[in-house]
């Protein structure tokens, strides 16, 4: 594990969150430069290490496990030809298919993970979530945050809170990507960021599942 590694995991959960190294640093109840590039060093040029404290507050705050940061830590390197360690970004192929796919059958098993045969792939920025998959966004209701044609990472592991952006499926196969207004322990509410199209509530027992989206190539 080396120290260039921890830092570029902790920027790519706090992207995967939408957040700068700042904001990550916010949310975990932090001072906001804790994770600044300016802090990553001491005036003499030897490593700052983030605090293990600092890390289990990240983890607590964003809901992301050990193993997921590991994972990102370990991502975060290659062995190059000669053997030695190398600093690269990480990338892998997912699968991708388009949101009004995502509401035919054979896609997705019962837990609301990827399955079968029919997807595309597309190569995207390292997830942790081995499960993680694109959609390719199709109409205007998430605009102007996603519009037509935009792909966005979905992972089926990563925590849910109020205010993420999502994609929800209901019984009924319906597919579509909003914004979680309210989840009680019945029924889910959820947001179309355009106005002009309507916002949706459901009863629990009208949604299969509810996955977070955690990156967009916009």
């Amino acid at each position: 594990m080396k120290h260039e590694d921890v830092w570029r995991a902790l920027d790519t959960l706090a992207a995967e969150y939408g957040l700068s190294a700042s904001g990550l640093a916010k949310r975990a109840g932090l001072d906001a430069t804790t994770f600044n590039p300016s802090k990553r060093r001491m005036p003499d040029g030897r490593a700052r290490w983030p605090s293990t404290e600092s890390l289990a507050k990240v983890l607590d705050a964003t809901g992301a496990s050990l193993d997921a940061f590991t994972a990102l830590v370990n991502g975060a390197r290659a062995i190059s030809s000669n053997g030695s360690a190398a600093a690269r970004t990480v990338a892998r192929r997912v699968p991708l298919i388009g949101l009004a796919q995502a509401g035919g059958e054979g896609y997705f098993d019962d837990g609301g993970y990827p399955v079968g045969g029919g997807w595309d792939e597309v190569s995207m920025p390292e997830i942790a979530d081995p499960n993680a998959y694109a959609l390719e966004i199709s109409g205007d209701s998430m605009e102007p945050v996603y519009r037509d044609g935009d792909l966005v990472i979905v992972s089926p592991s990563a925590p849910i809170r109020r205010g993420d952006r999502v994609v929800v499926r209901t019984t009924g196969g319906e597919v579509m990507a909003k914004q979680l207004a309210r989840r009680s322990a019945r029924r889910v509410e959820l947001k179309s960021l355009n106005p002009e199209h309507p916002d949706y509530s459901f009863d629990l027992t009208e949604v299969n599942w509810i996955h977070r989206i955690v990156w967009a190539s916009q």
